[in-house]
């Protein structure tokens, strides 16, 4: 069983239940003594929380959204995540850059390469255990996609709190955005594993249990 830290993010669109797996995952790494750092985007440090209520709640236009969804994640990776990594810890990460290209990039129909750019830029971090000077380019080691039909994923959302502003995006949105992380996953088949989320909870649960056990990290 591997003792190094991990990097695991969990995406989907909402009410595709990767938060109710996120912290059952993260329960389950603790009963074996893991230490775990539970974290999401955009959000997980106080700078990154006040940005991600701009972008949730204020109106702009798309690259204006995109420069703030990677000053966030500029933030959350030196703060948050390279810190947590390297003391050993699981990152177990509510949406990462995947989410990006899906959301703003499928979904609002912004430039796939400018985001590539971003990526390689904002992600450049320090590489762990060698010299600082060398630097690679950040993703999760896993990612967990829970593909949920945008449809079954509004039904889940109707319990009467106010949508933000993605919420509130029409299902055609949705569909745009579940053909990007399908992208996503044809572009990155070795770390991202799809989990269908359209079936009873203890069932999407074993699925997500195999594909850590397959790793050897539980």
């Amino acid at each position: 069983m591997t003792t190094s830290g991990k990097f695991i993010s969990f995406e989907g669109i909402d009410g595709a239940g990767k938060t109710t797996h996120i912290h059952a995952l993260a329960q389950a790494f603790r009963g074996q003594g893991r230490a775990v750092a539970l974290t999401r985007q955009p959000g997980g440090t106080i700078l990154a929380e006040q940005l991600r209520t701009l972008v949730l709640h204020e109106d702009m236009d798309t690259l204006t959204e995109v420069l703030l969804m990677f000053a966030i994640r500029r933030d959350h990776l030196m703060r948050v995540i390279e810190p947590a990594l390297a003391r050993g810890e699981f990152v177990l990460c509510d949406r990462f850059t995947d989410a990006t290209f899906a959301y703003q990039g499928f979904g609002r129909g912004f430039d796939l390469e400018i985001l590539s750019f971003l990526e390689r830029t904002v992600q450049a971090v320090p590489a762990l255990g060698e010299d600082s000077s060398v630097n690679h380019v950040r993703h999760p080691d896993l990612t967990l996609w829970f593909d949920l039909s945008p449809i079954d994923a509004a039904a889940r959302l109707t319990d009467g709190r106010v949508l933000d502003r993605f919420e509130s995006e029409p299902v055609e949105f949705f569909t745009q955005v579940a053909q990007g992380y399908q992208q996503r996953l044809n572009s990155h088949p070795e770390r991202i594993v799809r989990v269908c989320a359209d079936q009873p909870l203890e069932a999407v649960w074993q699925n997500v249990l195999t594909v850590i056990q397959q790793r050897g990290w539980l």
